[in-house]
C-alpha cells in the first residue's frame, strides 16, 4: 500500500524523489554563504494550488466581515506604514522560495485590539492594530513580526501541516485510497487544509521563521536587534506566554537566544541594505 501512495503521488506530480510517503529530510531553503540556512519540509502532499486557494478563499471572506464590520483599514496612515514595511521585505522573499514572485501579495489592516497577525499561504498579510499600539511597535519591532509571518509562508509551513494533517485524518493505509477516489479525495484533502489552517506552527517551523523573518528584514533595512525588544515586549505584555496567534513553543527565552546567536550572520546585511 505504501508504494503504491508513493506512485500515485509521483504519478499526480505532488512530490518528487520520495520512494514512501515519509517525513524524509528538509531541503534548504537557501544556500547563500550569507544570511541564515534554514530547511524547508518535503512532506507536501496536499498540491500547492490547493493551499494557496483555499487560503485566499478565507483571506476574502474574512477581509469582507472586516469591511462590513467598518473595521477594515480604518486608519490610513497605519495601512501605509504596514503596507510600506511589507513592501520593502516582500521582494527578497523569493531567496527562500522563488514562486512567492508570483503570488498576489495582499497586506491589510483590522482595526482590533489583539496582539494579532498573519500571513497566509500565497502571501496574504493581516495585522491587527492591536499588535502596533499596545506594543508600541517601531518600524523595525514591527517589520520582525511582519518578516516573521511572511517567513512561514515562503517556508510552506502551512502547506506542511497541511499534508501532515491528511495523514493524521486518514492514515498511510487509507491516503492512496483517497488520492484514487477523484471527488471524494479532493474533499478529503480540502477539509484537512481548511483545519490546518487554524493549526499552531510547530516549534521547529517557529524557529526558522524567526530566523528567516531576521534576514528579510535586514535585507530590507529594518534593524534585526529590534527582534530583541520585540519578543521582551510580547513577554510583557502576554504575562510570558506567546499570544494565541503564535505556537506555544519555542518560549519566548529560547526565542530570544536564538535571535541574539543569529543576528551576527544578519548585521552585514543590515549594514550593507542602509549604504
Amino acid at each position: 500500500m505504501r508504494v503504491l501512495l508513493a506512485r500515485l503521488l509521483l504519478a499526480a506530480g505532488l512530490v518528487s524523489g520520495l520512494t514512501v510517503p515519509c517525513l524524509a529530510p528538509a531541503q534548504p531553503a537557501a544556500a547563500d554563504e550569507t544570511g541564515v540556512q534554514v530547511r524547508k519540509p518535503r512532506l507536501m502532499l496536499v498540491p500547492e494550488s490547493m493551499v494557496n486557494n483555499t487560503a485566499a478563499q478565507q483571506y476574502l471572506q474574512l477581509t469582507r466581515q472586516a469591511q462590513a464590520k467598518g473595521v477594515l483599514n480604518v486608519d490610513a496612515p497605519q495601512v501605509q506604514r504596514v503596507r510600506s514595511i511589507a513592501g520593502r521585505m516582500i521582494p527578497h522573499g523569493a531567496r527562500f522560495n522563488p514562486a512567492a514572485r508570483g503570488w498576489a501579495w495582499e497586506v491589510n489592516v483590522i482595526d482590533a485590539p489583539s496582539i494579532n497577525a498573519f500571513c497566509m499561504p500565497g502571501g496574504k498579510i493581516m495585522v491587527f492594530d492591536g499588535l502596533i499600539d499596545r506594543l508600541k511597535l517601531s518600524d523595525d519591532e514591527l517589520a520582525a513580526v511582519i518578516g516573521h509571518e511572511i517567513a512561514h509562508a515562503l517556508l510552506e509551513h502551512g502547506r506542511a501541516r497541511m499534508s501532515e494533517q491528511v495523514l493524521k485524518n486518514v492514515g498511510i493505509n487509507f491516503a492512496a485510497a483517497y488520492f484514487g477516489l477523484g471527488d471524494l479525495g479532493y474533499a478529503v484533502l480540502a477539509n484537512a487544509a481548511q483545519l490546518a489552517i487554524t493549526l499552531p506552527y510547530s516549534r521547529g517551523h517557529e524557529t526558522d521563521a524567526d530566523l528567516v523573518g531576521l534576514e528579510l528584514a535586514a535585507r530590507a533595512g529594518f534593524d534585526p536587534r529590534a527582534a530583541l525588544s520585540l519578543w521582551r515586549k510580547m513577554a510583557a505584555a502576554t504575562q510570558g506566554q506567546p499570544p494565541q496567534f503564535l505556537s506555544t513553543h519555542p518560549g519566548h527565552a529560547q526565542r530570544i537566544q536564538e535571535i541574539e546567536r543569529t543576528l551576527p550572520r544578519v548585521l552585514p546585511l543590515y549594514e550593507t541594505a542602509r549604504r
